[in-house]
């Protein structure tokens, strides 16, 4: 197996990693005293290399038992078990995993055999991707590369690390999906092959939900992984309710970008596009893009040489909570999510219809307490820009009648939330 040193940028980036934590460098040098030796692992070495931010440090230990590791440890505060079975510790109150050598065996409840003298290309095979089976030995500063995981990096290509242990964990191929947007990677064949027929209604809507997140909120463009499930087949059997909006027409006039999935594809990079200071509100308005049009799939007819789709919005939120009960399991997150869809078309029919401050302020009660005028009308925004024919991309800009629609809502001060309660006498005189 090829060992290379590492550039001194990375070096670099390395060293401020491991900086943020003042106990790592003695515990490797403890590990190493003792015969073994300590790897940066997984997606620290991936973001490294890709300039990303490193959120979470897991460094696999090799060449001491589980018993001598979780000593070394003690020295330097109380060793939490994040899976003592699994052969991962954390020193109180470090986010930091050490983990041993490891061999699962699939199944509801996993058959885990910890290995501290396991060959290091062995237990990088266990990986799911390539690019996540990359290390750096933390004395040398080499990197560990047996599967070729830098060049698929450079090259942004997903591959699996080994086709027969990938197909056994079905949350694998909900990686994939989120790692395709994420990264704006493209899976080869052979992973598109595996994915096209792994069987995965056995994985929870809790483990979907977190890939799901992270594919909508660390995403660029987050349509990517959806183009994907679509591409290979499979988005029928995840999200069948918005798998039926691909062969759903759209008036040219006022849709020229395509179909309904098309729209919808655009429209949630578009809201991908919207800063949000809050992630629960930003996720929120993603799942509203995602879901806004579902409706059209039981309501677009042609009239005369026109396609329609009238009352789309109202009659789809049942089709919106099917969706959502596959991939979240969160109640105030879905209510919010079908409030926007219900009214989104809102904010454009208000400035064209001139409504008076009182249709505001009832409109916000409506949305309230899980949305606000903002949310809706970004999601406005989100649907008017998704209308590029040149392109899978949204367009960029302003839309009049959406910034319109936000100004007064300010005016009325109901942007951000419902009216506050008129205080009246006879509530004094209860006081």
């Amino acid at each position: 197996m090829k060992l290379t040193k590492i550039s001194p940028i990375i070096q670099r980036k390395l060293t401020a990693v491991l900086d943020s934590c003042s106990s790592i460098a003695p515990i490797v040098a403890d590990i190493t005293r003792a015969g073994g030796r300590a790897l940066l692992v997984g997606g620290a070495v991936r973001d490294l290399f890709l300039c990303r931010v490193v959120k979470d440090i897991d460094i696999e230990v090799h060449g001491v038992s589980s018993d001598l590791l979780e000593k070394i440890l003690r020295a330097y505060g109380p060793v939490d078990y994040v899976g003592k079975a699994y052969g991962v510790f954390r020193v109180h109150p470090s986010a930091i995993d050490w983990s041993l050598p490891r061999a699962d065996k699939p199944g509801r409840k996993p058959d885990v055999t910890i290995d501290p003298v396991m060959n290091i290309q062995e237990a990088f095979r266990r990986r799911d991707l390539t690019i996540n089976a990359l290390g750096i030995d933390l004395v040398t500063y080499e990197l560990i590369d047996p599967f070729g995981g830098l060049a698929d990096l450079q090259h942004k290509i997903l591959r699996a690390t080994d086709e027969k242990l990938f197909a056994e964990d079905p949350l694998r191929f909900y990686r994939v999906m989120q790692f395709i947007s994420r990264f704006e990677m493209v899976p080869d064949e052979a992973l598109d092959s595996i994915c096209q027929n792994i069987d995965v209604s056995g994985v929870s809507v809790e483990r979907i939900e977190q890939e799901f997140e992270k594919l909508l909120l660390q995403s660029e463009r987050p349509s990517l992984g959806f183009r994907w499930l679509s591409k290979i087949g499979r988005l029928r059997d995840v999200l069948p309710e918005l798998s039926s909006v691909a062969n759903t027409p759209q008036d040219p006039i006022w849709h020229p970008e395509g179909n309904v999935f098309e729209h919808t594809m655009q429209a949630l990079d578009a809201a991908a596009r919207i800063e949000y200071a809050d992630a629960t509100k930003k996720l929120v308005l993603l799942y509203a893009a995602l879901c806004h049009d579902l409706g059209k799939v039981l309501t677009t007819h042609e009239v005369g040489d026109r396609i329609r789709s009238t009352g789309h919005a109202e009659l789809g939120v049942p089709l919106v909570k099917k969706l959502l009960a596959r991939i979240t399991k969160k109640k105030e997150m879905s209510d919010a999510v079908v409030v926007l869809v219900k009214y989104h078309m809102a904010p454009v029919q208000f400035i064209e219809d001139g409504a008076k401050p009182a249709a505001y302020k009832r409109l916000a009660a409506k949305l309230a307490p899980y949305a606000s005028l903002q949310m809706l009308g970004d999601l406005a925004l989100a649907d008017k820009l998704a209308r590029n024919p040149r392109g899978q991309e949204p367009k960029t800009g302003t839309v009049h009648e959406v910034s319109l629609f936000l100004k007064k809502a300010h005016e009325f001060d109901v942007l951000e939330q419902k009216e506050s309660p008129v205080l009246l006498g006879r509530d004094l005189l209860d006081v």
